[in-house]
């Protein structure tokens, strides 16, 4: 549904029933701006209002999961850390893949968490999916200042054999976080629009991210695959971001414009067709869900 502003005397407002699928509505986006806002800062209260330790989670869980990490793919399988501190290594990946998991988890249930809402009141549907993405920013950001903690002190405390350094291709960051968002919410719009039909695809999600998870670089080095499985891991667009975010950070990984072209090019053919998807489903899901 469409509320577009008349500028004659009679009506102030006409609501449309059919609108374009391609129909983004950046207009009444920013119009709604402050309700974007007032979503982003509910998320963030209502996660941790029960909790005890309450945004003490954002460092707790990369830290323990980095040290699991650690002790079973680092020490027990002996997997490769591309010649970079073990601990570094696997934070790197996980800072960046957490970011694009929560986006694509979180925005996946979209219909169905705040069906309420939507059956009661018109605003842009997407305000509610971006939300989500904005306020992952600040568990993004919380881990982000973790990693580069932990980097300070292997500077300060090197470990024999292992080395990392900053790099100029840092000023891609912006694009690397842009394009783990956008990627994040264009799979989380497709789902959410599937799963206001079949519900049981909702039980699938986390398992699926996880598994997703193994087929990126956040716990090995593409260096070290077999280069008849490495064409592979490398069509999983997700895997040129996390090589690029570590190259930048730490100064190792296989990164190249080209592979970072691709994964903007897969984004944006994600995000185009999870808004057409979204675009369709929001005019009848009510009826659905």
């Amino acid at each position: 549904m469409e509320i577009e502003k008349q500028n004659n005397n009679d009506w102030d407002l006409v609501i449309k029933g059919h609108t374009s699928l391609f129909d983004i509505k950046f207009k009444d986006l920013w119009s709604y701006r402050d309700l974007l806002l007032m979503f982003v800062k509910r998320d963030f209260v209502s996660f941790y209002k029960q909790t005890i330790l309450g945004p003490l989670w954002f460092f707790i869980q990369p830290i323990f999961t980095t040290l699991v990490f650690t002790f079973v793919f680092g020490n027990l399988a002996g997997i490769s850390a591309d010649g970079l501190p073990r601990q570094l290594f696997y934070l790197s990946g996980i800072t960046a893949w957490n970011y694009f998991s929560d986006c694509l988890t979180k925005t996946s249930t979209v219909f169905k968490d705040n069906a309420n809402i939507f059956g009661k009141v018109y605003f842009p549907r997407l305000i509610m999916p971006l939300s989500i993405v904005v306020s992952n920013l600040i568990r993004f950001g919380v881990q982000l200042l973790l990693l580069l903690i932990m980097m300070g002190y292997f500077w300060a405390f090197p470990v024999d054999g292992a080395s990392f350094h900053i790099n100029s291709s840092i000023l891609l960051f912006p694009l690397l976080v842009l394009l783990m968002a956008l990627l994040g919410l264009g799979l989380g719009l497709i789902i959410t629009a599937i799963t206001t039909k079949y519900k049981d695809l909702t039980f699938l999600i986390t398992f699926g991210v996880q598994l997703l998870m193994y087929a990126t670089t956040v716990i090995y080095p593409l260096s070290s695959i077999d280069l008849k499985y490495k064409k592979y891991i490398e069509m999983n667009p997700m895997t040129p971001i996390i090589e690029a975010f570590r190259y930048s950070f730490l100064g190792k990984g296989e990164f190249s414009i080209w592979s970072i072209g691709y994964s903007v090019g897969v984004t944006l053919v994600v995000l185009l067709f999870g808004i057409v998807i979204f675009n369709k489903t929001e005019k009848n899901f009510v009826d659905t869900i």
